[in-house]
């Protein structure tokens, strides 16, 4: 692998401001949602406090109402997956879902609601104020609001008796330097949103085991699945202790709350197993870990809580320690293999048949961007790699560390590579990576990739060889030194990919203007 030529002269001063007149939106949420699992819908009521600290005043506020991508097949998420020639389900294998019953108001008065021009962008509508927000003014904003979940193909909906509320409710975009952010729901393309607090009341079935982002505050249900979750976890070649609801209610309502996300997501299922336990982290923080899976026999899924606490251990030693609570591993659908999705402090992991060690690399992947989405909420539809690419180099040295494998080549990995040091086997894998062809550069939004397969080559893949160049120059003690100062520079706020250039070259005192150039590069890396 060519070595990369750096001047030797560099002045700090060059970088040294990076977050000056730096600013965000605030949104805190209340929530109130009832699952009707006979008609497979949600039920709602939310109030938003939204406070303007932008320099701007605001008249309007656009939303995202995302169930609304999956009305029909002419939305830009339908447009997007008939077009894409890497996808093996097609639009007409599911059950269409949207959202209605809308009725906003702000400041308790009726507000007046527009489309969005663009006719694909039925999820996106804008909400308009009574009176100008004017910056450091909040406003409150309420509506009612019924979802029809879809069958689940797209990170939501139902499969399974098993349910997945993931963009289900109406979500204020970002409003940021660079104006309004209101972008449709696309499968290929993820998420962009602001810091808020959440306090969420989820009405289900009392049968239901659920699993959500944040801490459960429903005392009796939260120590039942500590009991039952630990008793799982210590006696895994037995046959798991079902939850069992208390007493004779038919609904049952769990409160959660959330501090500093962007975002809310919950599952819920009958049958989950529940297994629980606990991960300290460096600094002695303690934070409660849980997983939910299928009861089925045999089920590589009995150990896989034991995945999500070295996960969350290694992350936390190699870029910053871990912010929330808790941390939460969901087993989706069958046959949904589409690998995983993350969210705040919960991930769902769709891959029924992985191996043990692949399971382990894709739960350390989705618990991964707890880190690089959620605690570094960066623009992930315009700037994909800052999430799924620097995740991937992560989680390449997470499986070369403890397995000598890697995700992408599977057994195909020759026995004398495996018996290498693990510096040695990473510099071998990317060097065979480096081989293959990757032509569309790094810094491209994520629906101009031309598919799927392209997507994740390039964001994933590229991004992690072209992180591991700059390792190889500088060293592994000094990459990890400066991924900490840029986590703990920027962690709760949406860096940029200039933000994330001036934060190593703080660290390791180094222009790297040239090598940044490179995500901007077609082609291979010469």
């Amino acid at each position: 692998m060519r070595k990369f030529l750096f001047m030797l002269i560099f002045s700090i001063s060059a970088v040294a401001f990076g977050q000056e007149n730096y600013w965000q939106q605030q949104v805190n949420y209340n929530i109130d949602v009832t699952l009707n699992d006979s008609d497979k819908s949600l039920k709602g009521f939310e109030k938003i406090v939204y406070k303007n600290n932008s320099p701007q005043t605001l008249d309007f506020i656009w939303f995202h109402i995302w169930p609304n991508a999956y009305k029909h097949d002419s939305t830009a998420l339908f447009r997007q997956i008939k077009n894409d020639t890497a996808r093996v389900k097609k639009a007409e294998d599911v059950t269409y879902g949207y959202i209605d019953q809308l009725s906003f108001k702000a400041d308790g008065k009726v507000a007046g609601t527009e489309p969005h021009p663009n006719p694909q962008y039925i999820d996106v509508l804008k909400v308009k104020l009574n009176n100008p927000l004017k910056p450091g003014d909040s406003v409150v904003i309420t509506t009612d609001f019924r979802v029809k979940l879809p069958s689940y193909f797209s990170r939501s909906g139902f499969a399974d008796g098993q349910f997945m509320a993931c963009q289900w409710y109406p979500k204020p975009a970002v409003y940021d330097k660079e104006g309004w952010h209101e972008f449709p729901y696309l499968d290929m393309g993820e998420f962009y949103a602001d810091y808020g607090n959440f306090r969420v009341n989820i009405t289900v079935p009392s049968a239901y085991v659920v699993g959500a982002t944040g801490e459960l505050k429903s005392a009796a249900e939260l120590a039942q699945y500590k009991k039952i979750g630990a008793s799982n976890a210590s006696n895994r070649t037995k046959r798991p202790q079902l939850y069992v609801p208390s007493g004779k209610a038919v609904t049952k309502t769990l409160t959660y709350v959330a501090e500093n996300v962007p975002d809310f997501a919950w599952f819920a299922d009958k049958k989950f197993v529940i297994q629980y336990d606990t991960a300290k982290l460096g600094s002695g923080k303690i934070i409660d870990v849980f997983n939910y899976y299928h009861d089925k026999t045999p089920t590589i899924w009995n150990n896989s809580i034991d995945y999500t606490k070295d996960a969350v251990k290694k992350y936390s030693g190699w870029i910053g320690e871990y912010e929330y609570p808790v941390v939460q591993v969901v087993e989706g659908p069958a046959n949904n293999s589409s690998g995983g999705m993350e969210y705040p402090m919960i991930t769902l992991i769709t891959s029924p048949d992985a191996k043990k060690e692949s399971l382990d690399a894709v739960i350390a992947h989705e618990v991964g961007h707890n880190w690089f989405m959620s605690m570094l909420g960066s623009n992930e539809r315009k700037h994909t790699w800052l999430d799924e690419g620097l995740n991937t180099y992560f989680q390449f040295r997470y499986e070369a560390e403890k397995y000598r494998l890697n995700s992408l080549f599977g057994d195909a990995i020759p026995a004398e590579i495996r018996a290498l040091p693990e510096r040695e086997f990473l510099q071998s894998l990317y060097g065979a990576l480096s081989s293959v062809p990757m032509d569309s550069p790094i810094d491209i939004p994520a629906d101009q990739f031309k598919s799927s397969e392209e997507y994740g080559l390039i964001s994933y893949v590229k991004t992690a060889l072209w992180l591991f160049i700059l390792e190889s120059q500088v060293g592994r003690e000094k990459m990890d030194a400066a991924f900490k100062s840029y986590f703990s520079k920027w962690k709760h706020k949406h860096p940029q990919p200039k933000d994330l250039q001036q934060a190593l070259e703080t660290s390791l005192g180094i222009p790297l203007d040239n090598y940044f150039n490179l995500l901007h590069k077609e082609g291979a890396f010469k």
